[in-house]
């Protein structure tokens, strides 16, 4: 899935466009760019992408209760000099 957002003046709007429609989606952030370029009252066009097929939680969270992390790498050695 993909979204279009920007500001028209001062209303923050947005624009939902499927997965495979990411060429419709920057066309349509594009006419925006351009739009604002003639002097529209556009600003903070941006576009964002989620996949559906995303495996687990977004962003970060404390570590489940049976989490074990182990450092697979020994510390490195210092140089005596």
């Amino acid at each position: 899935m993909h979204r279009v957002f920007w500001m028209d003046d001062t209303t923050p709007r947005s624009r939902a466009f499927a997965t495979a429609e990411l060429g419709e989606a920057l066309a349509f952030a594009e006419s925006l760019r351009r739009l604002r370029q003639e002097g529209g009252a556009v600003s903070f066009v941006t576009i964002a992408t989620e996949d559906p097929a995303h495996v687990g939680q977004g962003g970060v969270a404390d570590p489940a209760a049976d989490y074990d992390w182990v450092k697979r790498r020994p510390p490195p050695r210092r140089r005596s000099t």
